[in-house]
């Protein structure tokens, strides 16, 4: 697949975004992980929680990352970041308004495979300066892959009649942001094409052999 930019130019765009913007990685880790630890004590309102910084995920990587800086080497970036946002408004409507997205973490096949997919997403970053990468050139936590690749996991906790509408800019991201993982070498992103093929999987009704599952 040919880019539109090369590899350089991907890695400055981060550069940029990460030296300008850091804070944000870090307020938005703290924010996911004290959501995620929400969902695993069952707390009230959890699901909607998570939903909503999910949404909020969604809405910064599109604005604060497709349109401030990728657009710069990536004329499709306005395309991507109106798909985030919509992505966002989904997560508010179902998650946040409706409550018709559930979360929870218990002892079955999936749930084990959701919360490695969710680790992963939490370690990216790091992830990446073991892969080669040096900050701050390399994806930080909060932009699209990351992002993506915890909302796969995230909805694995979940019943699917909810999952399925969520899961649909996800899964085209899963598929058009791993073009980094062929092109570009960025070895992370080989893991957001196995969280997108297991929920995809999921979504068609295969269960593990642990056990059935709610739908």
């Amino acid at each position: 697949m040919q880019l539109p930019f090369t590899r350089s130019e991907f890695l400055d765009a981060f550069a940029a975004y990460n030296r300008a913007l850091w804070p944000a990685a870090l307020i938005l880790w703290l924010l996911t992980v004290g959501a995620l630890w929400r969902v695993y004590r069952g707390s009230r309102r959890a699901s909607q929680f998570l939903s909503g910084i999910l949404a909020l995920h969604w809405g910064w990587a599109g604005v604060a990352y497709h349109w401030a800086y990728f657009r710069a080497i990536n004329p499709a970036a306005g395309l991507f970041g109106a798909l985030f946002l919509v992505e966002a408004a989904v997560m508010l409507w179902l998650g946040v308004l409706r409550g018709r997205l559930t979360f929870q973490v218990r002892d079955a096949g999936w749930d084990r495979l959701a919360v490695a997919f969710v680790v992963f997403a939490l370690l990216y970053p790091v992830v990446g300066l073991v892969t080669g990468l040096a900050y701050p050139r390399l994806p930080s936590f909060g932009v699209p892959c990351p992002t993506t690749m915890l909302t796969l996991g995230a909805l694995l906790l979940g019943p699917r009649r909810g999952a399925r509408l969520a899961a649909v800019v996800p899964l085209l991201w899963a598929g058009v942001g791993s073009s980094a993982a062929f092109a570009l070498g960025i070895r992370a992103d080989w893991v957001m094409l196995l969280a997108g093929g297991a929920l995809l999987i999921y979504l068609l009704g295969v269960e593990p052999a642990t056990g059935p599952r709610a739908v």
